[in-house]
């Protein structure tokens, strides 16, 4: 028969070791956030890709409309990068070529 200050003990042993094991898991269980981010979105394109592929009846059909989508995408926004290239050019040159013999403004 055992008294209760050894099941005690015992208990204590068991819930060390498995403090010990849980902190062992943890640590081979280690992901870099990065690579876990680009993992979740593959999934969730992978995901609308099998959706698109059922509701059009097959992956050409889905691969068809990711694609119409896509290159409607790139349409839309080519004009809006070109022209923030262009602000960002004429902002760098107008940095550039300003008089730099001037004092810049002070506020008091």
């Amino acid at each position: 028969m055992t008294s209760y200050s050894d099941r005690d003990t015992e208990r204590s042993d068991l819930r060390q070791a498995y403090e010990l094991g849980r902190q062992d898991a943890k640590k081979q269980r280690r992901r870099h956030p990065i690579l876990m981010t680009f993992t979740i979105i593959a999934a969730a394109v992978g995901l609308i890709v099998m959706a698109l592929a059922a509701v059009n009846g097959s992956f050409g059909g889905a691969g068809t409309v990711v694609d119409q989508n896509l290159a409607t995408a790139a349409d839309q926004a080519e004009p809006v990068v070109r022209g923030a290239a262009d602000q960002a050019g004429q902002a760098v040159r107008d940095a550039t070529t300003t008089d730099r013999t001037q004092t810049p403004a002070t506020s008091r």
